[in-house]
């Protein structure tokens, strides 16, 4: 899998469309996938790429490079699986003083519908968010009318609490979908096989794979409404886990290379990429570090032509790993943590093409009860469950937030030290 320019293509789509910018060509076997962004589509107001940078107009043309934090602050007795948002109460104003001490620039937000009083602090730092956008990931057809028009109501409203109760002029990006399983992507793929090309009103796919085709109608309906709505648009992306692709030469991906997916419907490339996880494991030792992370990072710079934003990377610390076949799943002792993250971040920063990359973050703030949702009391027990167990921080019987071992502090380390020389 290597980038290449199709030329006969693109003077084809150039005849065919109105102009296109922000163009993407990848080509994986015979076929060259692409992606425009129409000229006539505008640019964000404060965010924007050019080229596989990512830069912030209030301050210049220098690089930016966002340290970033995932943060889902549901505390004990709190979840999402009812509609409900996180509590409006003072948690925010403890909780975004310390990740600014840690040298945090970037929260990564996961719940959809955050309240008033979160924002409130954030006006009381000079960090900056992007917002995830989850949509159902197991849907057995992604291109069903029903599901695109239900998943297209939620990103609504998502934008419209942005610009009721959130704060536009410090969102960087939405990010349209999270870790589409690959159950969903092989299914919609198989029922749609003649659907590989999508021209929108702002968004142009060629040689696509239909789920590719099902996000960028979603990526294009959330783009025109924000722009028909408020008139001005931010970045968008989807953020997809290496399980599914983009890179697709590695054996234990869980769909087959016909059913890889391209994750660049968008402005930027956003990842979700761990340390143990299939496509990273089986990967080729790095040219500096030797470690198959790095190759990972260095393979995937090769052959994006867009920025890329590592959107989670971190270790479970549950008591135990349930599935023994998943190395590295959880089950990790605290005083083993510091090291992976002093390893993800020298791998970045000395990896060949480290500049493609706006910035990494860390997943995540603290520790979530609610995640295996066995039943309805399920948020008020800490169980052995790895995805209760990814926070740098636990939450104590008054919720509040204590430091796992040294791991906030090397969080703060990293994020406040010179980088490492390439």
């Amino acid at each position: 899998m290597h980038i290449k320019t199709n030329v006969a293509l693109l003077i084809s789509l150039l005849l065919a469309t109105p102009l296109l910018f922000n163009c993407a060509t990848i080509t994986t076997g015979r076929q060259t996938k692409t992606m425009q962004i129409s000229a006539d589509t505008p640019e964000p107001n404060r965010f924007v790429v050019r080229g596989t940078t990512l830069i912030d107009l209030e301050k210049g043309d220098s690089p930016l490079f966002f340290q970033g934090m995932g943060y889902s602050p549901y505390l004990a007795g709190e979840t999402p699986l009812y509609g409900d948002a996180p509590g409006n109460d003072d948690r925010y104003n403890r909780h975004l003083p310390l990740m600014q001490d840690l040298g945090v620039n970037y929260l990564h937000i996961f719940p959809r519908l955050m309240p008033a009083k979160f924002f409130d602090a954030l006006d009381q730092t000079d960090m900056v968010y992007g917002q995830d956008m989850w949509i159902w990931a197991w849907e057995d057809d992604l291109l069903a009318p029903a599901y695109q028009t239900k998943s297209l109501n939620d990103l609504k409203e998502i934008i419209d609490h942005t610009y009721q109760t959130g704060r536009p002029d410090r969102l960087v990006l939405f990010s349209v979908g999270d870790e589409l399983q690959p159950s969903a992507i092989t299914k919609t793929d198989q029922k749609h096989p003649d659907v590989r090309n999508y021209h929108g009103k702002h968004l142009t796919v060629t040689n696509r794979t239909p789920s590719e085709v099902a996000v960028a109608k979603l990526v294009d309906g959330a783009i025109d409404y924000e722009l028909t709505r408020y008139g001005q648009r931010h970045l968008y992306c989807h953020t997809s886990w290496t399980h599914v692709g983009p890179v697709a030469d590695r054996p234990d991906l869980d769909v087959a290379p016909d059913h890889i997916l391209l994750p660049d419907m968008g402005d930027l490339i956003c990842m979700n990429i761990y340390t143990y996880a299939n496509g990273v494991k089986t990967s080729p030792k790095g040219s500096v570090t030797g470690t198959p992370y790095q190759g990972y990072l260095e393979q995937l710079a090769r052959e994006m032509d867009q920025p890329i934003l590592i959107t989670q990377v971190g270790l479970s610390t549950s008591p135990i790993n349930p599935k023994p076949w998943v190395e590295g799943w959880g089950g990790h002792k605290v005083e083993d943590v510091p090291a992976m993250f002093r390893s993800v971040w020298q791998d970045l920063h000395t990896a060949e093409g480290h500049e493609k990359y706006c910035g990494l973050t860390f997943f995540e703030l603290n520790d979530e009860w609610w995640k295996s949702g066995e039943d309805d009391t399920d948020f008020n027990r800490h169980e052995p469950d790895p995805e209760e167990w990814f926070g740098i921080y636990s939450i104590d019987p008054d919720n509040r937030l204590v430091p796992k071992g040294d791991i906030p502090a090397t969080v703060k380390e990293l994020f406040t030290s010179p980088l490492p020389e390439p």
